[in-house]
């Protein structure tokens, strides 16, 4: 099936595609080299959701999962992570950039590239960013590679995972809509080669709301309060009053309260290793 075919399938026939691909994943790489991505969002919580429906079906155990924490994670997202870390049983990692944030008192606060450990300057160097200093804000161009794609990095590189389940879609934002289902990163001096696999690629927001109550997957409680995508606490809006279900999902994009200026840098934020 090509891709303008799946798109326009029957949501349970792309349900079968995301299983198809998890499964997949599961038969090219060992369950001790294969991780989860779970932030608590509505995509990612449907793809670990999927993958625990494929591991009992074949009887064998759940890789592990992670979370990055960007330093200013929704109180209600970590409630939501921990509730169901616990009530499914998962070997959960929230993991965090202690050596950035040690550095801030603050979010906005100035930190000095030069107090930074190596690795995270050779990361800075990455980005091209010559300044001595620069704000803590998880949200901001160094922030973001900082508190997420090196923290990524740094994971996959201490667990030696060689692929990881993750939750977007090609429809969220422009610079996902050619990602494929399985997406081979190359090694760089920051980061090892790995393999990103992604099975909800081909559904559209609505459908992901269609596929959440068809298959009774839990979701946070800001999504009834109004939020249709979350991202950093200070930087992040509701879109309406009324809970993300029920909005006008196909007037407006789906990141538009989330903050603009990340937005626009999707591309070379993605370039530089970011999901």
């Amino acid at each position: 099936m090509n891709r303008k075919e799946l798109e326009s399938a029957p949501l349970n026939v792309k349900l079968d595609k995301c299983r198809e691909v998890i499964a997949e994943a599961f038969d090219r790489y060992p369950l001790d080299r294969l991780a989860i991505a779970w932030t608590g969002g509505k995509d990612s919580t449907l793809v670990l959701w999927m993958a625990m429906e494929v591991c009992r079906k074949r009887g064998h155990k759940l890789p592990a999962c992670f979370c990055i924490d960007e330093g200013d994670v929704f109180d209600e997202i970590r409630a939501f992570l921990a509730k169901h870390t616990a009530d499914w049983g998962l070997d959960f990692h929230m993991i965090h950039n202690h050596d950035v944030s040690s550095k801030a008192e603050a979010l906005g606060a100035p930190i000095r590239v030069a107090e930074l450990n190596e690795r995270n300057r050779k990361e800075v160097a990455r980005l091209g960013y010559a300044e001595e200093e620069f704000f803590y804000e998880p949200e901001s161009l160094v922030g973001n590679h900082l508190m997420k794609t090196a923290t990524l990095n740094m994971f996959l590189d201490e667990r030696k995972v060689a692929a990881f389940f993750e939750g977007i879609r090609w429809d969220e934002q422009g610079a996902r809509s050619e990602e494929k289902f399985f997406s081979p990163r190359a090694a760089s001096e920051t980061s090892p080669a790995h393999m990103r696999v992604s099975p909800i690629l081909h559904l559209k927001e609505r459908e992901v709301w269609e596929a959440m109550f068809k298959l009774g997957v839990p979701y946070c409680e800001l999504y009834k309060q109004g939020y249709r995508s979350l991202g950093a606490r200070v930087t992040t809006r509701k879109t309406g009053d009324a809970p993300a279900w029920e909005q006008d999902l196909e007037s407006a994009p789906e990141r538009v309260g989330r903050r603009q200026d990340k937005e626009g840098m999707m591309g070379k934020l993605r370039e530089l290793g970011y999901m």
